[in-house]
């Protein structure tokens, strides 16, 4: 808990900028990332294409259709595939919510498809299944209502296909070339399918970590939340909350629980002689040593400027007045020369145990009037009722 509140964490600074780049301007780093995965989708649907328009020589070769269909295909694909690489890298896309232009994509892909459906219908299952990868890399980043939209568009376009035209949508495979080539056009198609399956289980993956990092995150937001900036100890809101818990717990359990109220002796003058930033590293100080020398059922906070607020569960009176008092040895003895010179610094405390009718204020207002006890009697000590 203290190694959180004495180093600002950068990386905690870096989540929480990449989950307000969903709703405000992405970082530089969030673009970046985003560019990288829309590079590898596009790599990925232009090698398909590639693919495709391979597989379509070979029938071409084999006299099944024309070199001009495989030709254009090919051309069609990547020129598509051009066009959002160019929006990507411009950083375009990123001025969008979907990014990566899922319905554009997909749309103008399912219209490749069906427009040479319709040109090749002697070819034409190799565009149908290139018609079930278009929708297997979209419903990879598809929202519900993109997912809707899709199977609407192909649904219609593959009903006009089929009904409204006459168009024969043959599987070639009566030579021996043609039974090769679709046989290359189920293998690859399956090989696709099983990367974009790779590559979905590493954006989950990727998601994963991201969510867990995030978790972190907010785990060390709540804690540093609880948490005095300056000397690592409890803030003051959550002092008082552990107070009424210890208090209820020392009732219901009928067991002994003491508070001391600390204050640093003519602090305003260590202010005042050797300035603030040496008076912040002495309450750093301070309040790393009364952390080394507490146990861990104790709970330590920042009551307010040099005020320290140290609970004591299970302790009685006088055990609490040797924890208390030793304490205050220690600090007396540190070397504080080694923040400035001439400097030494000793702390006063009232002690109070607490009693059957007690609340946190009243203890706490017990525990003040011994700690002003403490210093009209000439500081550098421990009073206890």
């Amino acid at each position: 808990m203290r190694g959180i509140a004495s180093s600002a964490p950068g990386s905690l600074l870096g989540i929480l900028g990449q989950t307000r780049a969903a709703d405000k301007q992405p970082s530089p780093e969030t673009i970046a990332r985003r560019t990288r995965q829309r590079r590898q989708m596009l790599d990925m649907i232009g090698l398909s294409y590639v693919i495709d328009a391979a597989i379509l020589l070979i029938y071409a070769y084999a006299g099944t259709t024309t070199y001009t269909i495989a030709g254009a295909y090919g051309a069609c694909g990547l020129l598509s595939v051009a066009l959002f690489i160019a929006l990507s890298e411009t950083s375009v896309t990123d001025r969008f919510r979907d990014h990566y232009f899922v319905t554009q994509q997909s749309s103008i892909s399912l219209a490749i498809m069906l427009v040479f459906i319709y040109l090749a219908p002697e070819v034409g299952f190799l565009f149908l299944c290139s018609i079930f990868l278009v929708f297997t890399f979209a419903a990879l980043r598809s929202t519900p209502r993109q997912t809707i939209i899709g199977w609407t568009t192909a649904a219609v376009g593959l009903t006009i296909l089929f009904l409204l035209t006459d168009k024969p949508i043959a599987m070639p495979h009566e030579t021996s070339l043609e039974r090769l080539a679709t046989m290359l056009v189920f293998i690859l198609v399956l090989g696709r399918g099983m990367i974009v399956g790779l590559f979905s289980s590493s954006l989950h993956e990727s998601l994963y970590r991201r969510g867990l990092e995030l978790k972190e995150a907010y785990k060390r937001i709540e804690e540093l939340a609880e948490l005095d900036e300056l000397t690592g100890s409890l803030n003051r809101r959550s002092i008082m909350h552990s107070l009424d818990e210890e208090i209820n717990r020392a009732r219901h359990s009928n067991i002994p629980c003491a508070i001391a109220l600390i204050d640093l002796d003519w602090f305003k003058r260590i202010n005042d002689q050797f300035g603030h930033p040496v008076g912040d590293e002495a309450l750093r100080a301070f309040a790393i040593t009364v952390f080394a020398n507490i146990r861990s059922i104790d709970k330590f906070g920042r009551y307010g400027g040099e005020e320290f607020l140290l609970i004591l569960p299970e302790t009685s009176d006088s055990a609490a007045l040797r924890i208390v008092d030793r304490l205050r040895k220690i600090v007396a003895s540190l070397d504080w020369t080694a923040i400035s010179q001439n400097m030494a610094v000793t702390m006063s405390a009232g002690l109070a145990t607490l009693r059957p009718d007690d609340t946190a204020d009243s203890i706490l207002a017990r525990a003040d009037r011994l700690l002003y006890q403490a210093k009209d009697l000439g500081r550098n000590q421990v009073v206890s009722t």
